[in-house]
């Protein structure tokens, strides 16, 4: 089961994402944008190498101006094959020709220019030798908010995602945890979202018992035992848009403190998700659900930020965390995962994909935040 393929992305999608990228950037006072391979390449081209390698291939905006591919002519076939092509122009070079002139001689021999985050030095000191008049920012730090905010067409990728990654967690809550090792039920996890539809996995965190304390933990050979919490968090690309959920099983009854942490966790969550709306602060959903965990006594123990945002990448801007101003704009998709991490004992985090709407949030995410017992 996969569902059905989303509509397709056209050349006109993303000849507007080309143009909008090049507005913001003059808007933000830079010269224009030299994009690398990477996320933000595929994002703005649907162009993805055959490889990364150190031959240059760059795609080079500014506003008013044509877009232009700079690819080695090895690749050049590949590269017009793109979806987005139709929208650019393409420049090829050769082995043994200076790919660093040739792109010199496309924009001014000055100003500021924001660089894809994936850039290499390689490349930077190539362009910064041709053009000593210029100087970069990352595109992160110069225009965070360009992939934030998706269209309609996202937004059913993320929400295909999201289900795909739903239907792996009704399935893993049902397989056998006590007695086996992590790295099996992590797995299984794996398997199961690519049964689902995802052509890449990002990662099957399973942190069972203490291990579950460490937000970030590798699942490991440690055998689940009866008894244990364990944090399931997993995710990865299904049609190039993320998926990225967690949630937290015991092993047999649990505790009566167990569960306590764990309603306080799922309450936390809730709270965060009820501050979605437009208009309000990134770091309002970060507060929402920090206070009820900190008015519970247990404030030193959620050692992260409420949320990051996701699209093309599993992480992205913008972030939930304090400190974060920026506005929750309707189309914004991101995590709401608050947590609480007690060393040497258990750990719990409860997440979902949120999107804004026009009136508040919608959750991409919709298994039982309930506690699951699991065998």
């Amino acid at each position: 089961m996969t569902g059905t393929a989303p509509v397709p992305f056209t050349a006109d999608d993303y000849k507007a994402r080309m143009e909008r990228a090049a507005r913001q950037a003059a808007d933000a006072g830079l010269a224009g944008l030299l994009v690398a391979p990477g996320p933000d390449l595929v994002w703005l081209t649907g162009y993805a190498p055959p490889a990364v390698t150190e031959r240059l291939t760059l795609l080079v905006l500014a506003a008013g101006r044509e877009p232009v591919l700079v690819v080695p002519t090895l690749e050049a076939p590949d590269a017009e094959k793109a979806t987005g092509a139709p929208a650019l122009t393409l420049r090829d070079w050769t082995d043994g020709k200076d790919p660093y002139a040739l792109t010199a001689a496309l924009f001014d021999g000055r100003g500021r220019f924001g660089v894809s985050d994936n850039a290499w030095a390689l490349h930077l000191l190539g362009l910064q030798q041709a053009l000593p008049g210029t100087s970069y920012v990352s595109l992160t730090e110069a225009l965070p908010m360009l992939r934030a905010v998706k269209d309609a067409a996202e937004l059913e990728r993320l929400a295909a995602a999201g289900a795909a990654a739903d239907a792996a967690f009704e399935e893993i809550r049902n397989v056998r945890f006590s007695g086996r090792r992590e790295s099996e039920v992590a797995a299984d996890l794996a398997a199961l979202l690519r049964r689902f539809g995802h052509a890449q996995v990002d990662f099957t965190i399973v942190a069972s018992g203490p291990n579950g304390a460490n937000p970030h933990h590798e699942a490991g050979d440690r055998r689940i035992e009866r008894g244990d919490m364990v944090v399931l968090d997993f995710g990865g690309l299904k049609d190039g848009y993320g998926s990225d959920t967690s949630r937290t099983v015991h092993v047999g009854e649990p505790t009566e403190e167990e569960r306590r942490v764990h309603d306080l966790v799922r309450e936390a969550q809730e709270a965060g998700f009820r501050a979605v709306r437009p208009g309000a602060a990134c770091q309002d959903v970060d507060r929402a659900a920090r206070a009820v965990i900190a008015g519970a006594g247990y404030g030193e123990y959620f050692i992260h930020r409420t949320g990051h945002g996701i699209g093309v990448t599993t992480h992205e801007p913008p972030y939930m965390i304090e400190g974060e101003e920026r506005p929750l704009v309707p189309g914004m998709c991101f995590s709401v995962e608050p947590g609480v991490y007690l060393p040497g004992r258990f750990g719990v985090r409860i997440e979902d994909i949120v999107t804004v709407t026009e009136d508040g949030g919608r959750r991409l995410n919709e298994t039982e935040r309930e506690m699951v017992i699991v065998d």
